[in-house]
């Protein structure tokens, strides 16, 4: 699908990455915020979809179905599957939560796929800060079907301390077993700058 450096001009480009001053979901203030609600065309989705699905396909992770964690993961894990299906001839059922659950219709909270005991599970995530959303999402789905969450997808990882000296994407990986694998993470989009930036010296002071 093309190198790191075209995923950090593609987010840059749709208005996803940007510089400045900024405070997280988490109340931290950093000096960038990837705002993934500004992919908003066919071809945003269509490439994204082809980035998560290459780095699915790379992984070698073995799964029965993806999930989407609302709003933003909706998207996602649906061009994920399609990618999957489209370019490399894996057809694998996706899912994903509504926020409030449904009470008539087919009610419920879960949309898609109907996760069953032993099923292997991917999450499909933009961008993980503190991991709260994604602790929300293993909690519903263990309450849904007794499923194995096998590995989380993200965009970028940011990189985001978590309790101690791990990042939180490592504490992920410690506390529950998960396998995190993102596009690119901080370390990318720092070295995809010239040195000398002011962008970078913000950014490595971010991280320390």
């Amino acid at each position: 699908m093309g190198s790191k450096k075209e995923f950090i001009d593609f987010m840059a480009d749709a208005g996803v990455l940007t510089f400045g001053d900024f405070t997280t979901k988490s109340g931290r203030k950093t000096p960038y915020f990837v705002n993934t609600g500004n992919y908003k065309t066919g071809m945003h989705i269509s490439a994204l979809g082809d980035y998560y699905a290459e780095l699915v396909v790379a992984s070698g992770e073995q799964f029965d179905a993806l999930y989407g964690p609302a709003y933003k993961g909706i998207t996602l894990a649906a061009a994920t599957a399609s990618s999957l299906y489209r370019n490399h001839t894996i057809d694998i059922p996706y899912f994903f939560n509504r926020k409030e659950v449904k009470d008539h219709g087919e009610g419920g909270s879960l949309i898609g796929y109907k996760p069953k005991d032993g099923d292997r599970i991917i999450i499909i995530e933009d961008v993980v800060t503190a991991g709260t959303s994604v602790r929300e999402s293993l909690q519903l789905l263990k309450a849904t079907a007794d499923v194995t969450i096998t590995a989380l997808f993200v965009s970028v990882d940011r990189m985001e301390r978590g309790t101690g000296k791990l990042t939180t994407l490592d504490q992920l990986n410690k506390e529950h077993g998960i396998n995190v694998y993102s596009i690119i993470n901080a370390r990318d989009i720092i070295a995809s700058f010239p040195q000398g930036d002011e962008r970078i010296e913000k950014m490595e002071s971010y991280l320390v």
